[in-house]
């Protein structure tokens, strides 16, 4: 499993496609962080006197992290579509169904090996806001209730991912579809703000952002996190009953 995932990681840093998903990141996520350093200089003589005004790391740190997530939904797609499909499309899927390894350690090992490029992508991230310890204290607690969120958000995005890459042997469709998936997870609570009773309580608890949006805050509740490895477990699951199937057939 870790020799799959170790693989996985590996042939990921041999695709030109993550390098550029790293650069194009990371340009973006930079120009967004220092728009919201720009912008605390310009209000910070106005709110040093407020008793409890917000901080660098209420107005830039966690920002970031926020706009972190969007792009982050953006990406992920791109990256995992090709996990299983890839295999399908260049007929060597069957080598690895019937390699010595049993479904389970060939899906976790796919899922662990992207979750590490993500992981390294988060971690490039983290240093922008953790570079405002150089000229300003910031909250760490905070900043690190936002970075676990991150990571089960990323987490979840590779399980779906995963999962719908497994279906089709065209990596673009399954990149169309996980976007799409991921979308509407995301914004599913929106869909549900006019309606009343369960109904509401139902969309915001599928809904990806609503619990994520209590980390940024430094709330880290129980609920929050078995949402996620709810979605992640599903998922992995799924998973592995569809390659399971096919291993049988």
């Amino acid at each position: 499993m870790f020799t799959l995932a170790r693989y996985e990681l590996y042939r990921l840093f041999l695709s030109p496609l993550a390098w550029i998903i790293l650069a194009l990141s990371q340009l973006i996520l930079a120009y967004l962080f220092l728009t919201h350093i720009d912008y605390f200089v310009q209000i910070q003589p106005k709110i040093s006197a407020i008793p409890g005004a917000p901080g660098v790391t209420e107005l830039v740190a966690i920002p970031l992290l926020n706009n972190a997530a969007t792009v982050l939904l953006l990406i992920a797609p791109l990256v995992t579509m090709r996990l299983i499909a890839e295999e399908r499309r260049n007929e060597s899927f069957p080598l690895l169904i019937s390699a010595p390894l049993s479904v389970n350690q060939i899906v976790l090992g796919k899922y662990l090996g992207t979750f590490a490029f993500f992981l390294v992508l988060l971690i490039l991230i983290m240093l922008m806001p953790l570079s405002l310890l150089v000229a300003s204290p910031i909250d760490l607690s905070l900043l690190a209730a936002g970075f676990l969120g991150l990571v089960l958000l990323l987490a979840s995005f590779t399980a779906i991912g995963l999962f719908l890459s497994s279906l089709t042997k065209q990596p673009a469709i399954a990149g169309i579809t996980t976007f799409t998936i991921l979308f509407l997870l995301w914004i599913i609570d929106w869909a549900g703000s006019s309606q009343v009773g369960e109904q509401t309580s139902l969309f915001a608890w599928l809904s990806l952002l609503r619990h994520f949006e209590p980390m940024l805050q430094g709330e880290v509740h129980s609920s929050d996190i078995s949402y996620y490895l709810i979605v992640i477990g599903t998922f992995l699951l799924l998973t592995i009953r569809r390659l399971d199937s096919e291993r049988i057939n």
